[in-house]
């Protein structure tokens, strides 16, 4: 080797061994000792009694919430039940409607004089308003009967949930 080329070599060899501009410098992290203490007894007996019933405070609201989950599933499924036997209950007093009124029609085509049509106009007219009468009666107690029914188990459920506090 030639003096120049050991030169450089020596010099990589020297400037490699010392800290590069773009590594953090190494420092060591003092270790202190930390002084022991006792915690006080009393301490110790409220923290464990704060955490015990912190634990029991969150089993009884766990349990309320699955509870109200359980009645409000119930209360959807009973209520849904009940709108789509209501509606199915419409549908119905709507055919039978309907049909009165295509028999009505059908009827007043053969009418061969006014008092004969004004007869079967009354009659039409009186039978329409009792269906109307009957159909309203079912359909109220219908409703009352799916809104009685979707709201016992809340009204069970705050009433136990009173009692309990």
């Amino acid at each position: 080797m030639d003096e120049a080329t050991e030169t450089t070599t020596r010099g990589k060899s020297k400037a490699m061994s010392s800290a590069s501009p773009f590594e953090f410098p190494k420092f060591e992290i003092p270790n202190f000792d930390m002084p022991k203490m006792e915690i006080p007894a009393a301490f110790r007996e409220f923290a464990e009694k704060s955490v015990s019933q912190a634990k029991e405070t969150y089993e009884k609201m766990k349990s309320a919430a699955e509870q109200a989950t359980d009645v409000l599933e119930g209360t959807y499924a009973t209520a849904s039940k009940g709108a789509a036997d209501y509606g199915l209950k419409m549908i119905e007093a709507a055919r039978v409607n309907t049909n009165a009124n295509f028999d009505f029609a059908t009827q007043f085509m053969t009418v061969k004089s006014f008092s004969e049509a004004v007869e079967l106009s009354t009659a039409h007219m009186r039978k329409q308003f009792e269906t109307f009468t009957a159909q309203s009666k079912d359909l109220a107690a219908l409703a009352q009967k799916v809104t009685t029914e979707s709201s016992e188990p809340v009204k069970e459920s705050f009433t136990k949930a009173f009692k309990k506090v």
